[in-house]
């Protein structure tokens, strides 16, 4: 399909939306959404937490995505990023589980510890790895920014109002499979197609 009518800034906030949404269905941090909501009982704070922890930790992978890209050569990091993709795509196959670290909230807040607990979880999870990739991939940064955090909030804020009730009715494993989908693709494009 040819998207080269679209802006840019369309295209790229739209994979973007879709490869993070996607991939964060079962993921660690949603299972701390759903904790952070059955704790708290306070939906409003933990959206704004994970708003804003999102926005930092995808802004600061974003940012070393193009750093990456501008340290390898072109036919090195159409490699890179089509190995790691697919990397990403097998690691999406495996459920995540909570750290026992994770699970343990500071008393000061469902917005603190919201903001803190996702900004830590997000480090080296999938979703920031995917956040990296892309900005390798796509332009502008912003999109990419803009697209992974709206990705994390369609998974996490639906957690975050129905708590444990909605939790239970979550396609879990189709979920996955369908982000190792998507992973997959990515890597067979970049592949293909190669960066840029």
């Amino acid at each position: 399909m040819d998207l080269s009518y679209l802006p840019a800034s369309v295209v790229t906030t739209a994979v973007s939306t879709g490869t993070v949404a996607l991939a964060e269905i079962g993921d660690k941090t949603q299972l701390l959404a759903l904790l952070l909501a059955a704790r708290f009982r306070k939906p409003w704070p933990i959206i704004a937490g994970i708003l804003v922890a999102t926005l930092l930790n995808h802004a600061l992978a974003a940012w070393f995505g193009t750093l990456i890209a501008q340290w390898l050569r072109p036919e090195i990091l159409r490699w890179v990023v089509a190995a790691s993709f697919f990397a990403v795509a097998l690691w999406t196959l495996k459920p995540d589980q909570l750290d026992e670290a994770e699970t343990k909230f500071s008393a000061r807040g469902a917005f603190i510890a919201t903001t803190i607990a996702f900004f830590f979880a997000e480090i080296g999870d999938k979703t920031q790895v995917a956040t990296v990739l892309l900005a390798t991939r796509y332009e502008p940064l912003w999109a990419v920014i803009f697209g992974t955090t709206i990705g994390m909030l369609l998974a996490n804020v639906p957690v975050a109002l129905l708590g444990s009730r909605f939790a239970d009715r979550l396609p879990l494993k189709t979920a996955r499979y369908v982000a190792a989908a998507v992973f997959a693709v990515l890597a067979l494009w970049v592949a293909v197609r190669g960066i840029g």
